[in-house]
């Protein structure tokens, strides 16, 4: 078990996260088909604070984290990286819930960079 209070959730306790809420309700108002997606994700806020994360899931639309600390919604920057690239979205925080073991679930639409933009 980890001291730091802002560490990376593991794995085994995203699954934990997960499967309590799979007990509590399986009706699904989501529009959009999710995936689940476990891996070691970072949060930058609006004000420059990085937190350690793991993605929950992640859709066409958005993406679901898991992390300790609560974070407040708005524009946060997600980095996420593979053996090979480093990946980063621009996200509208629109929620952030406590759960189980003093984490934090959040989430919320990717937004489009500026090359994406119609004007």
């Amino acid at each position: 078990m980890t001291s730091d209070p802002w560490s990376r959730p593991t794995v085994h306790e995203l699954h934990e996260v997960l499967e309590s809420i799979e007990k509590r309700d399986g009706l699904s108002e989501r529009e959009v088909e999710r995936l689940e997606l476990a891996v070691p994700a970072e949060i930058t806020t609006s004000r420059g604070n990085t937190v350690s994360a793991m993605t929950r899931e992640v859709s066409r639309a958005g993406i679901g984290l898991l992390h300790r600390g609560s974070i407040t919604p708005g524009r946060v920057t997600v980095k996420m990286a593979s053996e090979t690239r480093e990946f980063t979205y621009h996200v509208e925080l629109e929620w952030c819930y406590p759960c189980e073991n003093g984490m934090f679930m959040s989430g919320g639409p990717f937004l489009q960079t500026d090359e994406e933009d119609d004007e």
